[in-house]
């Protein structure tokens, strides 16, 4: 399998096996070759899921089931899909394995979810595949880590970032001793003021939802760095702070009075007003009265318990450190890293939006790269570059292959993966449970540290399994 995205494919249109919660199995029978799925949490993630189900892996796998406890939310899905599936409410989880007799869960719920849910649906005998991160501190680890114990089903964690064709180029360089052996990584990632901002609108603020942006954001990239160097970290240090959003700091701006929300505000850059997209404004702004969730709280409004300045310092087995940092307020978007090894260095420079740059009406995409088709092209354009030199030799431009899609062209790459599998892919893409608990362990550990000034040895975290595999 090259790292490039295949085409889209339409959208095929799902049985309709009903709206009652306990259905006739017998006759809902899924053809041989097509492996029964369930959705839980309905929100604006899943629709990648669930577009790849019943679209281009139509034919070998078949959604039968919501597991979301807001109607407004399961109706909207419903109408995307052509059909009326059968929904359950997060208690009735088991019920709704046994009954829709499903295979295999997708699960895109808040993260501090992820432990319950995940354990449950191995225990209840279906597979899972799971939004990043794994789950938010060492108490989920455990929790997942002993049912994949226990049950020997498997947890497919989709870190879809592995997938980008930059990400795998690089990930080619190192594997292939191009640098020699590496001593160190250097890694920085810019969220600007749209998409950062997004973070501190949602239920992510709260740092016992998400386990703040260390969590939540950084376990993509703490994964990225695991699968490049094909390590393991053990020892973390970190420092970080609220330094950006939050009343505290508005105040000491002098922002003055702001609306508790962005729907209806007008000429403010930071607020999100739902009612400019869609599909925001049926899976949030229409589903409000059902559980009071609000999806475009002020950015610069009180409770906001996450950090939008981070830097980590991490250890890895065989010799090599990490140096991160996030930033979720910068004017661009994108990311750079530096590789320094024993016969030369690597570095790889994205730019996911050069600038923001509101519409006519105030408005800018959420998320620049999950639609890398609305770019800018100022002084600091949209692309890509990875650079490589080996000591004694000029530098050269090593070539990434074209991705074509949602986030560098990884998205349509991973769902081929998850929901086809078996194919030979020496990068090792596909991710495990295993590899989520590497991944959020660096962020558990960084938030740990922060809160005690100290290093953390990964050791120490109890997470259930070693995470050299043993």
């Amino acid at each position: 399998m090259t790292p490039t995205s295949p085409p889209p494919a339409p959208l095929a249109t799902v049985t309709d096996t009903g709206t009652d919660a306990v259905s006739d199995t017998d006759s809902a029978a899924t053809p041989a070759g097509r492996r029964r799925h369930a959705v839980v949490g309905a929100g604006h993630r899943s629709q990648m899921y669930i577009d790849a189900i019943v679209g281009e892996h139509a034919e070998v796998a078949e959604l039968v089931a919501w597991c979301e406890p807001n109607p407004a939310r399961a109706a909207y899905y419903d109408a995307h899909v052509g059909a009326q599936l059968p929904r359950y409410q997060p208690d009735a989880l088991e019920q709704m394995i046994a009954e829709q007799q499903v295979e295999r869960v997708v699960v895109a719920t808040p993260d501090h979810t992820h432990a319950d849910v995940v354990s449950r649906a191995l225990d209840a005998g279906a597979d899972v595949v799971l939004e990043k991160p794994l789950t938010i501190d060492a108490a989920g680890c455990r929790r997942i880590t002993e049912a994949v114990a226990r049950t020997g089903r498997d947890v497919v964690m989709t870190f879809n970032y592995r997938y980008s064709p930059r990400n795998s180029a690089l990930r080619e360089v190192i594997a292939a001793g191009v640098i020699g052996d590496v001593t160190s990584v250097h890694f920085e990632w810019a969220l600007d003021t749209v998409h950062g901002a997004d973070y501190f609108r949602r239920w992510h603020r709260d740092k016992s939802k998400s386990g703040g942006l260390l969590v939540h954001k950084s376990s993509h990239h703490f994964d990225l760095v695991n699968w490049w160097l094909d390590d393991v970290p053990t020892r973390v240090f970190a420092s970080g702070g609220l330094r950006f959003y939050g009343d505290e700091n508005a105040r000491a701006r002098s922002l003055g009075p702001r609306p508790t929300r962005g729907t209806g505000a007008v000429g403010d850059p930071f607020a999100l007003d739902l009612r400019a997209d869609s599909r925001l404004a049926a899976l949030y702004l229409d589903a409000e009265e059902h559980d009071g969730y609000l999806r475009d709280q002020d950015v610069f409004g009180p409770g906001i318990t996450i950090e939008d300045n981070m830097s980590v310092l991490v250890d890895y087995r065989r010799g090599a450190t990490l140096t991160y940092s996030l930033n979720a307020h910068s004017p661009w978007e994108g990311y750079r890293v530096t590789v320094n090894g024993t016969a030369g260095r690597a570095e790889l420079e994205v730019v996911e939006r050069g600038a923001v740059q509101p519409d006519a009406d105030g408005n800018a995409v959420l998320d620049p790269s999950a639609t890398p088709d609305r770019v800018d092209e100022g002084p600091r354009p949209h692309g890509e570059r990875l650079l490589v030199q080996r000591h004694w030799a000029q530098a050269y431009e090593h070539p990434i292959p074209r991705g074509r899609g949602s986030h560098g062209g990884g998205d349509a790459i991973l769902l081929a993966d998850v929901f086809r599998g078996g194919q030979d892919d020496p990068l090792g893409r596909a991710a495990g449970y295993l590899d989520g608990v590497r991944a959020a362990a660096v962020g558990i550990a960084g938030n740990q540290s922060m809160a005690s000034g100290l290093p953390v040895l990964l050791a120490d975290l109890d997470l259930g399994v070693d995470l050299g595999g043993a």
